[in-house]
């Protein structure tokens, strides 16, 4: 009898994923990730993560199967919040949930699974997995979820081959009121449950002000760039080579505080992020403006004006060598190799068609159509058909 460990969040996803997989003859233990307890960082009184481990243990007192918290607060914090402050601090924008998966999910709290006897560890994910043999050896798939608005695969985009042969995803081929409606029939305490948002650790904080505890508030200027500026007239040079003309499509626009008008002050470059139209208090434009770049060296926000303004959109995007992670291990580009794609730059984002460009140094994504907030410390995510096939930071 195969023994698995499934992370029981307390959220009827994962309670139906026990459920499941007890139905399928595994041997079946739930595990609570204590992830968070800095209580001088939240801003709620409300206790999410109390009323979760709660609930994950009647789910599996209902289920019969043993339970127990692990407190991963450590591990999270190191690997997790201090790296996000970081790349917050260099003016990127990570992802955490991303992150979460690689690191705490199927990493520490893989281990610890794998230290109870455990052969696999099981999520609530929507997403699923499949085997093919490639050269006589077993590969794993990353395959995406059955239920189109609710597929969880680009949250997984980091897992390797060896986190995917130990992985398990028993709703996959589920859609969430499938998955409510088993919940419900088991009479499970989760069943009616909303879903949780928000980071995947700290329940129901706002991103600035959990930032704003670590990171110092310091004005500065809100500088707004119209749209005819000369910068996004880029002048075709004939000649170059492909690669000259990729790093034009996915470079950084170098703004300056003096090419627009100064239409606000903020609190500090590094709570911004391109493409956000919330929080910027700038009020009397005919159209709402965007976060288009943001500087932390000068402490300058550049904004343009409605959804479509050129300061949004790049054709292409750079991910470095290192950051480029394949799932498909097999599938791996070489340096002058190219592959057609779908693409991703963010979570609910629609699959995009691009063409992957593998170069000595990197990788360029470059995409049919101009993607709008391509977002440094972000993740790409590519696919063949409904497989993730690899990822990478973009950078």
């Amino acid at each position: 009898m195969k023994r698995v460990v499934v992370g029981l969040s307390g959220g009827v996803d994962s309670s139906v994923a026990a459920y499941l997989l007890q139905q399928q003859g595994y041997e079946v233990i739930g595990l609570f990730m204590k992830n968070w307890h800095d209580d001088s960082v939240t801003i709620s009184n409300e206790c999410p993560w109390l009323e979760d481990s709660n609930d994950a243990l009647l789910v599996a007192e209902k289920l019969g199967i043993p339970f127990q918290t692990v407190d991963l607060s450590e591990e999270y914090k190191e690997k997790i919040v201090d790296y996000m402050f970081n790349e917050y601090e260099k003016g990127r924008t990570p992802n955490p949930d991303v992150l979460c998966n690689r690191e705490i999910k199927f990493d520490v709290f893989m281990k610890i699974a794998l230290s109870l006897g455990a052969d696999y560890v099981a999520t609530g994910h929507y997403c699923q997995k499949s085997e093919i043999e490639v050269d006589g050896k077993p590969v794993y798939q990353l395959i995406a979820g059955n239920d189109v608005n609710k597929d969880q695969s680009y949250f997984l985009c980091q897992l390797s081959q060896d986190q995917l042969s130990k992985a398990l995803f028993p709703i996959g081929a589920l859609t969430k009121p499938e998955v409510r409606e088993i919940a419900a029939e088991m009479e499970l305490v989760t069943a009616e449950k909303k879903d949780s948002q928000g980071l995947c650790f700290i329940g129901k904080v706002r991103l600035p002000e959990f930032l704003q505890q670590k990171l110092q508030p310091k004005d500065g200027k809100i500088v707004q760039i119209d749209k005819n500026d000369p910068i996004y007239t880029i002048e075709k040079t004939a000649g170059i080579s492909l690669e000259e003309e990729l790093k034009l499509e996915a470079r950084k626009l170098d703004y300056l505080p003096t090419m627009g008008k100064v239409v606000g002050k903020h609190q500090g470059a590094h709570y911004f992020t391109v493409g956000q139209r919330k929080g910027l208090n700038v009020g009397g434009t005919t159209d709402p403006l965007f976060v288009i770049e943001t500087d932390v060296e000068t402490n300058t926000i550049y904004t343009g004006l409605s959804s479509n303004h050129p300061g949004l959109f790049k054709k292409a995007l750079f991910v470095g060598k290192s950051e480029v992670h394949w799932v498909r291990e097999d599938l791996a580009l070489k340096a002058g190799e190219k592959m057609e794609v779908m693409a991703r730059i963010r979570y609910r984002q629609p699959l995009q068609k691009a063409i992957l460009h593998q170069f000595e140094d990197g990788m360029y994504v470059q995409f049919e159509e101009p993607q709008s907030a391509i977002t440094e410390g972000q993740f790409v995510a590519w696919y063949l058909g409904n497989e993730l096939a690899g990822s990478g930071v973009i950078s």
